[in-house]
């Protein structure tokens, strides 16, 4: 079950939820798991448990400090507030607190909004992190620095979902032009957050079911 804890974030602190493997059972491997727009939320919290679940240390930020919200409207203006330059320092934080935990360059993981937070924290650290995870993320006011990314990547795409996917050919470009390793993914008949499973019409099994065998393989085979 994940617990709150507050972690270093460059001199300042950070919120979030720490999810461990049971006692005795596999660990050593960290995950930062982001949020999408909504918040820190029970999906989120449940991701962490999840991942604590298959042996890994999963630490998922407090990107709103508390705000959480199911109303799309909310939620778009909780999205654009965010500052992005202290995001990824609570991010940068976060590897760093997963990294000195474990003794291992860790994994990101987000979606939505978080999606395009994975990679840019993933682009922003070097060598902390080897493994990054983007489920049908994009924002507006995020932009990477792939020159330094070490990363390999993994992407999980809706088929309908307009926004995110207007992304995918300038992250395809910029990742194969600097021979950065990368495997894409999109799922027919799904929409933008099918992941999720507390968003009834929106939420596919099976999609998800599929989408997250792959990332524990990806996750097994980077870190």
């Amino acid at each position: 079950m994940a617990v709150p804890i507050t972690f270093a974030a460059d001199g300042g602190a950070c919120p979030g939820v720490l999810a461990e493997p049971k006692p005795g059972a596999r660990s050593g491997r960290g995950v930062v798991v982001i949020q999408e727009w909504w918040g820190l939320d029970e999906h989120i919290h449940s991701v962490a448990d999840r991942f604590a679940e298959v042996g890994f240390v999963a630490l998922a930020p407090d990107l709103y400090r508390g705000k959480v919200t199911k109303s799309p409207d909310e939620a778009g203006k909780l999205l654009m507030a965010l500052n992005i330059a202290r995001a990824e320092v609570d991010l940068r934080g976060a590897v760093a607190f997963l990294a000195e935990k474990t003794g291992r360059p860790v994994g990101t993981i987000g979606f939505c909004m978080g999606g395009a937070l994975s990679l840019l924290v993933a682009c922003s650290t070097g060598e902390a992190v080897k493994a990054c995870v983007v489920y049908y993320g994009n924002h507006s006011k995020v932009s990477y620095d792939f020159d330094k990314l070490r990363a390999a990547v993994l992407g999980h795409w809706a088929q309908n979902d307009a926004f995110a996917n207007a992304g995918i050919p300038k992250l395809e470009a910029a990742l194969g032009a600097r021979n950065r390793s990368y495997a894409f993914h999109h799922y027919p008949g799904t929409r933008h957050g099918f992941f999720n499973d507390t968003r009834p019409g929106i939420y596919d099994r099976e999609a998800a079911d599929k989408s997250w065998r792959r990332t524990l393989a990806f996750f097994n085979t980077y870190l």
